[in-house]
């Protein structure tokens, strides 16, 4: 089943540079891997915690993976998670929305609302 949305984690100043050319070709690491890292919801923190500890200045970026074609493949990561990967420039027309995702008192990071990401019980 895919998820209704994918999200990508990225520099607000490497964003602008997307909108700017009118598509999103990848953060360093992913230029270095060869495809746009993903998250689902449930990932997301871990993601967050794990590759951007400490960092300001970030947005969500929430994806339609439906939009995405067949560049979107979902690949095991940590622990044979399977992690939504894109082979290709992100389109533009593919976001639904961005959102900044500060760092919270704590250190954590802020995101959208307090149940994102969590497994509903």
């Amino acid at each position: 089943m895919t998820p209704e949305l994918i999200y990508k984690i990225a520099p607000a100043a490497l964003w602008r540079e997307a909108q700017a050319a009118g598509r999103f070709d990848g953060a360093p690491v992913d230029l270095t891997d060869g495809y746009i890292h993903f998250s689902t919801a449930a990932q997301a923190r871990e993601t967050a915690a794990k590759h951007f500890a400490g960092q300001d200045d970030l947005l969500l970026i929430a994806v339609d993976p439906g939009a995405l074609g067949q560049a979107l493949r979902w690949e095991p990561s940590r622990g044979g998670a399977l992690f939504p990967h894109l082979y290709a420039p992100l389109g533009l027309d593919a976001v639904r929305w961005v959102r900044p995702l500060p760092l919270s008192a704590d250190g954590r990071h802020a995101f959208p609302e307090p149940s994102f990401g969590e497994n509903p019980t």
